[in-house]
């Protein structure tokens, strides 16, 4: 069950390569295109995984820790306490495919 609350997503002008993304990436994942961003706000404490694919994170500061921007790669996450928010984009120009659960 998804626990976020998309606010925004855009279209950067970057060239498009397209994305070859295996199936078994993409069962009960989300998927970035190249050029596109995406804004996420936990609604609980929950967790990003990267299945496929890098992605640019930068978390939004708050009273426990400073603005801060980071580059996960497949097989890492990154936990999210409940009411803060991330915005991510894929790092290069593949795309990229992640999960959003539960912590």
């Amino acid at each position: 069950m998804s626990t976020a609350v998309c606010t925004a997503s855009s279209s950067l002008s970057l060239p498009a390569r397209p994305a070859v993304i295996p199936a078994a990436a993409r069962r009960g994942a989300w998927q970035l295109s190249a050029g596109q961003a995406t804004s996420l706000k936990a609604t609980q404490a929950s967790v990003l995984r990267i299945r496929q694919g890098r992605v640019w994170v930068t978390r939004d500061a708050n009273t426990r820790h400073a603005s801060e921007d980071l580059v996960l790669a497949p097989g890492e996450s990154l936990a999210v306490v409940a009411g803060d928010r991330i915005v991510m984009e894929p790092w290069d120009g593949y795309g990229a495919t992640y999960t959003w659960d539960v912590a």
